[in-house]
């Protein structure tokens, strides 16, 4: 047993007997031996308290390594004073890989009492790695039923927290069957379950274990760990697992890393300052180690050994067999995108996900593979690092919302490689946006709101809409902007998401897909009536600033053109509310932007009644009268505004400029016609100067009835060449048909 070769060495349990393996000294100067540099770091001043620090542990060491009979720790100063000790330099620096043989071992062995075998395991921090021998031989202890239950269950919860500091899994991995018996007991069973999840592969999915968990959810009801072990369990063997799960749950599984959260941090932090006792392993290409909380640690794949030489001199030893692996590919020799083709059908990923969000390999690996139980993996573990990250939601601290916003945004930076949201993210932002302050991580939490995946309407009205609309009214002009702006990328994703899977679909004629068509063109349409009714008020509470205005039509930009570039049968025309103050801007880039939309609604319109006519193709939600009757009395609107100077006779909008003459006349405004058109209107008045100053540079007064005729046209090419092409565009499209008709009965565009 492994556990008796380690009390036959225990005269000299911190000697090194291999080149790659660590000590002591080399611990306590935070980095790896380095011969030539020994004597010279010994002789230093600053690791003369190190040396003091490295003899104490020592002792303590030596000294729970002899214990053979159970002490008291009231009537024992020198077992308090030790266990102070370890206690100490666990919570300061961490503990070195052969500290923790000797401390499982005299923890789970029964000798002392609960109470120091409790403080023990909570002081079992890692300064780098815990060898898999030292946890194996641990577990041995579990056997002969020394130790009581809730140090059993301690040990489980420490195993849990540390998972990623083992440096190999492999026996582990054999333990499988082992831990499996433990779900017998009430109390440790959801412990059990989470390290089963972090252990399970789809060797392991076996019928019997099937049957027992099933005989544990029929006896404890549905509970939230058999339920992910469950489903982990149906996403490998579909044909074993018959019975129908929940979809989607809140949380899986009870926090476990509780008493060496604080102390993981610390030692990470104080690392980061000196030199780091452990370099972690990145893949691709190198970087330098992250300063981020727990979380961040798994943003890391760990190397398989104490040493990275360990695995370069594997990969030298087995470069002719790298490719030709049958049995799964380790993670940590992913190197190459060559090494990823090659294994793509045996990659074995990490038991926790977190480190594939940094690592562009297996993310091009979940693009390649749809593996539903790397997503499962990543949807747990998301979901509870958000959950217990949330600055807001947690105790407010500076620093760690520094950390959280790089959290956010290595998230962030994940989906849009994906091009896809994850579900993890938008139960978070439900859950938290009616909690936030505005402020807090705005930016990265904006532009995770953009990435949410569709959903249920209702849904993301109450746990979206509403809580941006309070965000909205009650914000700056900026905050304003840049919800707006989140909200256009959102509406963008959503269309590129029916984009690629309508080219997925187009291999299969099946009809599978309409329920799927249907829920997205009611979401967009949803999207832009909420962004149509919160921009009709914000311009009305601005006072109709160009800024604001910048930004809402920028958002109508992606929404005319949604038929012919996105494929998706559907328009929706801009509120009056955000029309007419477009078209009466005082700045000539709004009157632009809204010429542009304006053309491209009626190319889009067009198109789809000549598909419709000609039944080239069948569209399965029409656009309604509506929309053309709605845009015709904008064309109307705009025509008798920018060109036949009758906007005030002709506008037939509800909430249009139609008035009476009588009190028009009434304004006391000469030529009261023709204030809008393109001379006078008040965003072109500018450039009517600039081209009087042109055309007659001796004038003294600028007398714009001059521009008419054949200036007229050269006006126009006048505007065109100062980069007006939204206004071009319309012109040409819509103006020439319109001013022709004019002295018709209709007076607007029939499409």
């Amino acid at each position: 047993m492994q556990r008796r070769q380690s009390s036959k060495t225990q005269k000299q349990p911190l000697k090194v007997h291999h080149k790659n393996q660590t000590d002591l000294s080399a611990w306590r100067k935070g980095g790896r031996i380095d011969p030539e540099k020994n004597v010279e770091n010994h002789q230093s001043p600053n690791n003369q308290k190190n040396d003091s620090k490295q003899g104490f542990l020592e002792q303590a060491l030596s000294y729970f390594e002899k214990v053979q009979d159970r002490v008291s720790l009231k009537k024992n100063s020198v077992l308090q004073k030790h266990l102070a000790t370890v206690e100490s330099i666990a919570l300061q620096r961490g503990l070195p890989p052969e500290a923790f043989d000797v401390l499982l071992n005299v923890a789970l062995s029964g000798k002392l009492a609960d109470t120091v075998n409790t403080r023990l395991l909570k002081s079992l921090v890692p300064a780098s790695v815990i060898p898999e021998t030292s946890v194996v031989s641990s577990v041995s202890w579990l056997c002969v039923s020394k130790c009581s239950g809730n140090i059993q269950l301690l040990f489980l919860r420490w195993l849990i927290a540390v998972f990623d500091f083992i440096d190999h899994k492999e026996q582990l991995h054999a333990l499988y069957g082992f831990f499996f018996s433990f779900l017998q007991d009430e109390k440790m069973c959801p412990y059990v379950c989470h390290l089963l999840y972090l252990l399970t592969r789809k060797e392991t999915v076996k019928p019997f274990r099937i049957r027992r968990l099933l005989d544990l959810q029929a006896k404890m009801g549905m509970q939230s760990h058999l339920q992910a072990l469950l489903s982990l369990y149906k996403l490998y063997c579909p044909e074993l697992v018959t019975i129908t799960l929940p979809g989607k749950m809140k949380t899986y599984f009870k926090n476990s890393e509780g008493p060496w959260k604080a102390g993981i941090n610390t030692v990470r932090r104080r690392n980061q300052e000196n030199s780091p006792v452990f370099q972690p392993l990145f893949l691709g290409t190198a970087q330098p180690q992250s300063r981020k909380r727990k979380w961040n640690t798994q943003l890391i794949i760990p190397a398989s050994s104490t040493n990275t030489n360990n695995l370069e001199e594997d990969e030298k030893k087995n470069c002719v067999d790298l490719y030709r692996m049958s049995e799964s590919f380790r993670v940590e020799q992913l190197q190459t995108f060559s090494q990823l083709l090659q294994n793509i059908h045996h990659l074995e990923f990490p038991s926790q996900m977190g480190s594939v969000l940094t690592n562009p390999l297996l993310l091009h690996y979940m693009n390649c593979i749809k593996d539903e139980s790397i997503y499962l993996r990543l949807y747990y573990w998301m979901g509870q690092t958000l959950q217990e990250e949330c600055t807001w939601c947690a105790v407010d601290n500076n620093q760690d919302e520094e950390e959280f916003k790089e959290f956010l945004e290595t998230v962030y930076k994940t989906e849009c490689f994906l091009q896809e949201g994850f579900s993890s993210c938008e139960e978070f932002l439900y859950k938290s946006l009616p909690l936030w302050d505005g402020f807090c991580c705005r930016s990265q939490i904006l532009r995770l709101v953009s990435w949410i995946p569709l959903g249920s309407y209702s849904e993301i009205k109450s746990h979206l809409y509403d809580p941006l609309a309070q965000f909205f009214f009650t914000s700056s002009l900026y905050f304003k902007c840049s919800i707006l702006e989140c909200l256009k990328e959102l509406l963008q994703n959503w269309l590129n998401w029916h984009v690629i899977h309508l080219d997925s679909e187009s291999d299969s004629q099946g009809h599978s897909s309409n329920t799927t068509h249907s829920e997205l063109l009611n979401m967009v349409a949803e999207l832009i009536h909420f962004v149509g009714w919160i921009s009709t008020v914000a311009l009305r509470l601005e006072n109709n600033p160009t800024f604001l205005l910048y930004f809402i039509l920028d958002f109508y930009e992606t929404a005319c053109d949604m038929y012919l570039r996105y494929n998706l049968p559907l328009l929706i025309m801009p509120p009056a509310g955000v029309f007419y103050p477009a078209l009466l801007s005082m700045d000539s880039v709004s009157l632009n932007q809204l010429c542009y939309i304006m053309y491209r609604y009626r190319t889009n319109l067009v198109a789809a009644k000549e598909n419709e006519l000609s039944k080239k193709e069948t569209v399965q939600f029409r656009f309604s009268n509506q929309t053309y009757q709605e845009y015709n009395q904008y064309i109307t609107a705009m025509v008798g505004c920018l060109w036949t100077s009758s906007v005030f006779q002709k506008d037939t909008h509800p909430q249009g400029l139609h008035m009476d003459d009588e009190l028009l006349k009434k304004t006391a405004v000469q030529e009261f016609k023709n204030s809008f058109n393109i001379v006078y209107h008040p965003a072109m008045m500018g450039y009517a100067v600039l081209f009087l100053q042109q055309a007659w540079p001796d004038g003294t007064t600028f007398n714009f009835s001059l521009i008419k005729g054949k200036k007229w046209n050269w006006y126009l090419e006048y505007l065109y060449a100062h980069g007006l092409k939204g206004l071009k565009v319309f012109i040409e499209s819509s103006i020439n048909r319109v001013s022709q008709a004019s002295h018709s009965k209709a007076g607007n565009v029939q499409v």
